[in-house]
């Protein structure tokens, strides 16, 4: 019987050694997805300089960066997760694979033909033949399937040391894009303007007022241009508008805060420094700071319509600017992610790095109606 579990060792042993090249996991795959992202993202970067409008260039760079960073975070996460569950696999197996160990020590020291000779005689040789043919198949496949995990597993190993520079690469490219985007909006002189807007008469209303409600309504809606209103179709976009920026809904309309305040809007839960994006074609009706909101900028989509963008570090444009849709027009504020706080994320499944706020509002003829049925709200 122990020449016969021999013999099964040796042929298991032939078959790891021999078998095709594993399939990667998901896990792995998406990993490596992401890195080609990034990688992408750079060369962005460097083509975005010559682009003939820089500033869609590098939002898109922007946006690139972001996403892949997004999708690197949740390949680490799943790799961690596929690394502990080989871990595990390998560890209720830990006494078959200490005997298998056993016995590959005292293959390597016995000689082959020895092996094949069975102490009872030809007979004993031929039943343990017989017996081989039976199970050789199903040795072969759990001999492949340990020899994929054990490379799935060193793929996995190699996939977490490289991450950290391919992250360190990442962000400093992201800041770099944000930095040159904002000089390029500023830079940017060809936006059409509506003339009837007066930046001075909207910059007094903001002061004066006490309430964000207040001045929503106090600025007024003012007629569009002919081609401005041709170019808008917001009604007709109900319920399929993108969230200015990509995160969850953390506070729906009118829903109670911890603190009991009520609010006629979303608050949006989102990465620092996440690009802020105009919904849909607007002008833009404010832009600048009002009272504890940060910066907050006031797009009108169409007559009637207001849309309210509050809690911005940075804003982008100017009163009166027409600005299209998916146009970036603004970031939120926060801290830089390093590598290191993207991996322990990464590793711990929770949320190590600081999420930022933002709020928006939207309102009809004065009156804040629920914005989550204008959106394709992701509250996940």
């Amino acid at each position: 019987m122990m020449i016969l579990r021999k013999i099964i060792a040796a042929v298991a042993i032939s078959a790891a050694c021999h078998s095709a090249a594993h399939a990667q996991s998901e896990a792995v795959l998406e990993a490596q997805l992401a890195s080609e992202a990034l990688r992408s993202a750079a060369a962005g970067l460097n083509e975005a300089g010559s682009a003939k409008d820089r500033v869609k260039a590098l939002t898109n760079t922007v946006r690139a960066y972001e996403d892949g960073l997004s999708a690197m975070r949740d390949g680490l996460r799943g790799a961690t997760i596929r690394e502990r569950v080989i871990r595990l696999e390998f560890e209720s197996r830990r006494d078959q694979l200490s005997r298998l160990l056993g016995i590959l020590q005292t293959l390597e020291r016995a000689t082959t033909p020895m092996l094949l000779i069975h102490p009872t005689g030809p007979v004993g040789t031929a039943r343990s033949g017989m017996m081989m043919s039976e199970v050789t198949p199903s040795l072969q496949r759990q001999a492949e399937e340990l020899k994929s995990q054990l490379e799935e597993l060193s793929e996995l190993r190699r996939i977490q040391t490289e991450a950290e520079e391919q992250l360190r690469l990442g962000l400093a490219g992201v800041q770099e894009a944000r930095v040159s985007l904002s000089q390029a909006i500023a830079d940017r002189t060809d936006l059409p303007r509506r003339l009837t807007d007066d930046p001075v008469k909207t910059q007094i209303l903001a002061d004066s007022a006490t309430s964000l409600e207040m001045f929503a309504g106090s600025i007024g809606v003012l007629p569009p241009e002919p081609e401005t209103a041709k170019a808008i179709a917001f009604e007709k976009k109900r319920g399929t508008l993108r969230l200015p920026v990509d995160g969850a809904v953390l506070r729906g309309f009118n829903e109670v805060d911890a603190a009991g305040l009520k609010r006629p809007g979303l608050v949006i839960a989102a990465r620092p420094l996440a690009l802020v994006s105009a919904p849909a074609a607007s002008t833009i009706r404010y832009a600048g700071a009002f009272l504890d909101y940060g910066n907050v900028i006031v797009l009108e989509p169409q007559p009637k319509y207001l849309l309210v963008i509050a809690g911005l570090n940075q804003v982008y444009g100017e009163i009166g600017e027409v600005v299209d849709q998916d146009a970036p027009v603004g970031l939120l504020g926060g801290t830089p992610a390093g590598a290191q706080e993207f991996l322990i994320e990464a590793s711990d499944g929770g949320s190590a790095l600081a999420q930022e706020t933002l709020y928006i509002e939207l309102r009809y003829e004065g009156e804040p109606v629920d914005p989550s049925v204008w959106f394709a709200v992701n509250d996940s």
